[in-house]
């Protein structure tokens, strides 16, 4: 992908690699493909894969951190204004909130046995 550089703009554009997305799955794909790998039927591992959505944003709301195993943690991050005085931190400070993914080995070790190959179009 061609890219220019915003603090230079008289810069030579350059190019860069960039991951393309190959499609989305879906929790309806991802029960179908669990319940053919198992003795589960597809409609019990739908249940359980939205029971878990269910319990990892309630426990993310009471500010845990989720781990996922070998996929990884999830934590609720958020940034804020800088007070002169530290009584003066409170809720109005907070200016966004987002969502901190830590990789688990199994995804570490996922993107560096990765193979990459060019595309065109």
């Amino acid at each position: 992908m061609e890219r220019r550089n915003p603090q230079d703009v008289n810069a030579v554009n350059k190019y860069y690699a960039k991951a393309i997305s190959q499609g989305v799955i879906d929790f309806e794909r991802l029960a179908y493909l669990v319940s053919n790998q198992c003795t589960v039927r597809e409609s019990d591992c739908y249940a359980v894969l939205r029971a878990l959505e269910h319990n990892i944003i309630d426990e993310l709301k009471q500010g845990k951190v989720v781990q996922l195993g070998g996929l990884g943690n999830l934590q609720v991050g958020v940034r804020s204004n800088g007070e002169e005085l530290a009584e003066n931190v409170s809720a109005a400070s907070v200016k966004k909130a987002h969502m901190n993914f830590r990789p688990g080995a199994k995804l570490r070790d996922m993107l560096e046995i990765m193979k990459y190959k060019i595309t065109t179009g």
